[in-house]
């Protein structure tokens, strides 16, 4: 696969919960760090992933925030 994005992490998927129609997917990227992404049920369908399989996380944003209390 070849994109542009440049964030690209690989992991481990640690856990896949489906709502209706999203699902958030987990995965380990290393040193107990873990990225959430929201796709849909579709794509984990598509996609194949399975806890316990490889990924790649690709972060493409124009916008990062942050908020604290």
């Amino acid at each position: 696969m070849r994109i542009s994005a440049r964030n690209q992490i690989k992991g481990t998927v640690v856990d896949i919960t489906k709502g209706a129609t999203t699902a958030h997917v987990r995965v380990d990227i290393g040193n107990g760090q873990i990225i959430t992404a929201a796709i849909t049920n579709e794509a984990v369908d598509e996609l194949g992933l399975k806890v316990q399989g490889s990924a790649t996380v690709v972060i493409k944003a124009s916008d990062v925030m942050i908020g604290v209390d």
